[in-house]
């Protein structure tokens, strides 16, 4: 979606206070830092399995996540959608475009419904400047993107497709999964074909993977849903 016109003709009024994850960047600015960035922009709502972002486009806004979940996807050589992270509420997508102007580096897609705001590049980097709480905030979120997508490639070095997929599981799960009891309910739509692109492996060895954690009691897959019944047991298999 690269038009403004495309976002008015979905815009909607704030809703209700909301709250989000402690380790995400809206969960952890102070009270007063984070209503200055949510003034920013104007408020959306989208449908499920919108594309918000396209991989190259020169657009140069971001949103920032309120509620909801989106996945960003890479096209690879072969022309298969390799999927690269998962965001949601409190998070913000579209950053890098923002602060450096350069094409889009992934596609983003709404999983479900998803309500941001829009801002555009010229008022987020006002923000930054005037902002220095905010910016440090944005700052150490890339980073920690940065981080994780490292610590991914060093970690899956030498594992079998098993560990790599409790560990894929285990991080989702600790980072945006619902706690219930000894375990965690992952919501958003993960498909085998996504867990496949995060544990760096075919589809049907990771549908076999899958098979194992679930037999070991780790897991248990619904319709469009993971919930891990024992964090302590995935967090056993991906570490061990």
């Amino acid at each position: 979606m690269a038009s403004s016109d495309r976002h008015r003709e979905e815009d909607v009024p704030s809703g209700r206070p909301r709250t989000w994850p402690s380790a995400s960047l809206l969960g952890g600015l102070p009270p007063a830092e984070r209503d200055r960035l949510l003034a920013l922009g104007t408020e959306v709502r989208y449908p499920a399995d919108r594309v918000l972002l396209r991989e190259s486009d020169l657009t140069d806004f971001l949103l920032v996540l309120l509620a909801g979940v989106v996945k960003a996807t890479r096209r690879t050589h072969d022309h298969r959608d390799a999927l690269l992270a998962v965001r949601m509420g409190g998070d913000l997508v579209g950053e890098f475009a923002a602060l450096d102007g350069r094409p889009r580096s992934a596609t983003v897609t709404s999983c479900g419904q998803v309500t941001a705001r829009v801002v555009s590049r010229a008022e987020f980097l006002d923000c930054l400047r005037r902002e220095p709480r905010i910016a440090q905030a944005v700052n150490e979120s890339i980073v920690t993107k940065l981080r994780v997508a490292n610590d991914r490639r060093v970690d899956f070095t030498g594992c079998d497709t098993e560990t790599r997929l409790a560990r894929v599981i285990h991080q989702i799960a600790v980072s945006y999964g619902e706690p219930v009891g000894a375990g965690a309910v992952i919501h958003w739509p993960v498909t085998q074909p996504e867990l496949a692109t995060l544990s760096g492996a075919a589809e049907p060895t990771v549908h076999k993977a899958l098979r194992r954690l679930r037999e070991a009691g780790a897991v248990s897959t619904g319709y469009r849903s993971i919930k891990v019944e024992s964090m302590a047991l995935l967090d056993a298999i991906a570490f061990p």
